[in-house]
């Protein structure tokens, strides 16, 4: 298990992730699916010396069985923040509760939406805490 980082650790680690994505969405801007997204941001995450994993799977227990893929987060940044990624009309509630979902099976304590289908990227950003 890695150690527990700071919030002001957690808060750099979020500012590099938030300058990634908007450095993608300046070059890309709304419109485009998903993916396009998620492929791009991967890119600029390398390019920042950051330790990114695309497309985790996450296990979950459904009464007495393991049921291996029943979850797929699309990043997981330096062991310590969930990011997942839309591009959709408008975030809703539902998105926020599937953060928070990955948040508590990874037993994360930060996690990051981004919605891509935005003017300005950070009227699409949320910031989404687990237990701090």
């Amino acid at each position: 298990m890695t150690q527990r980082k700071t919030v002001e650790e957690l808060n750099a680690l979020t500012e590099s992730v938030i300058g990634a994505a908007i450095r993608v969405h300046r070059e890309l801007g709304p419109g485009l699916l998903e993916n396009a997204y998620s492929e791009c941001l991967a890119i600029e995450l390398k390019n920042c010396g950051l330790n990114a994993i695309r497309e985790v799977s996450i296990p979950l227990r459904y009464k007495s069985i393991m049921v291996e893929n029943a979850y797929r987060l699309d990043f997981i940044v330096e062991d310590t923040v969930v990011i997942e990624s839309k591009a959709v009309e408008q975030l809703l509630p539902i998105h926020s509760a599937q953060v928070l979902t990955y948040l508590k099976l990874t037993d994360k304590r930060l996690g990051l939406l981004i919605n891509f289908n935005v003017e300005v990227l950070h009227k699409g950003i949320k910031r989404i805490a687990n237990g701090f």
